[in-house]
């Protein structure tokens, strides 16, 4: 969500992140969830929440981005409690309340995409490397994913979004080297579901659900499913033809399926709830595929770049046409 500036006073960040929990109790009745505010600074974005949670394994900015180091840096610890400042802002509007409650973090291939190892290049580099990460994340979500079990006592079912928008990329061999003027050599699938496995088992034995989402193109829906994903979260417009039949799939097993409708910035004509419903529609009548309780409206990717206006536009679009599809 948009909010948050990294040169503003640490109060009017907390008022922000405190407004953007308000608007997500408020918008989302039925699925709630841990806004992120990525506007603050390195420590609350995608890598900087992961690197938070990651246990065990020591990582501080640096001018090239997040890199992992020999002892753990003061912005590690920065987005540590940060983090937890959030969830306390989390737990006080989630009192009383009953119902589907959502968490996100970056995944293992996103983080070895992003992170850099201690001498540089990325994480993707180095097999060994990116084996640590992934169960270094995989240790850290039980502990966090308990912890917000423990925090929202009254959610029904805890579903851990993995955000894996960099995962086409490593599987195409498209990841860019340090210099520029390279390619990271291809991950290979039965690799890239390892590691994939290795945080989803971690999830379900914390008791929250492992669902994936990626907003880029030739997300490998089979893959992540075959790797342990109870769920799946896709942006509509660029999902292409080769993505239909396992969304199919997804859709007949009854898991949570999450339908990016609903533009993520400030469209130039703002669609209306009609048009996303009727949107949706299409979609399941080219699969050939009724409406089930698992299917979920949602913005396209997240709302970072946003204006308040329309974040708040985005989320009453998405719940409006959600309620629409299920009449």
């Amino acid at each position: 969500m948009p909010g948050g500036d990294p040169l503003s006073p640490e109060a009017d960040n907390a008022r922000a992140y405190a407004e953007a929990v308000r608007t997500v109790f408020g918008e989302l009745p039925d699925l709630r969830h841990v806004p992120e505010l990525p506007g603050r600074g390195a420590i609350a974005s995608m890598t900087g929440r992961a690197l938070a949670v990651v246990d065990g394994l020591p990582a501080d900015v640096q001018p090239a981005g997040w890199r992992l180091t020999d002892a753990t840096g003061i912005d590690q610890r920065r987005a540590r409690s940060l983090l937890a400042q959030d969830l306390d802002r989390v737990e006080e509007q989630a009192q009383g309340y009953a119902g589907p409650f959502k968490l996100q973090v970056t995944g293992p291939w996103t983080l070895a995409a992003t992170v850099e190892k201690p001498r540089g290049d990325k994480v993707l580099a180095d097999h060994g490397a990116r084996r640590d990460l992934a169960q270094g994340l995989a240790e850290g979500m039980l502990a966090h994913v308990a912890d917000v079990r423990r925090r929202v006592p009254g959610a029904s079912e805890l579903l851990v979004q993995v955000d894996e928008p960099a995962l086409p990329a490593v599987l195409g061999g498209q990841v860019p080297t340090a210099s520029g003027y390279g390619r990271h050599r291809v991950v290979q699938p039965p690799e890239a579901s390892e590691a994939l496995a290795t945080v989803f088992a971690a999830v379900e034995e914390a008791g929250g659900v492992p669902l994936v989402h990626s907003c880029a193109p030739g997300f490998p829906i089979g893959l992540v499913r075959g790797a342990g994903a109870r769920g799946i979260s896709v942006d509509l417009a660029v999902l292409d033809a080769a993505s239909y039949d396992p969304l199919a799939e997804a859709v007949e097993a009854g898991e949570r399926v999450l339908l990016g409708a609903v533009p993520s910035v400030d469209p130039a004509t703002a669609p209306t709830a009609k048009s996303v419903t009727e949107r949706v529609h299409r979609l399941l009548e080219m699969l050939g595929l009724e409406p089930t309780p698992g299917l979920v409206v949602t913005p396209a990717c997240g709302l970072a770049g946003a204006s308040a206006a329309w974040a708040r536009s985005a989320l009453d679009l998405a719940r409006q046409a959600a309620r629409d599809v299920d009449s």
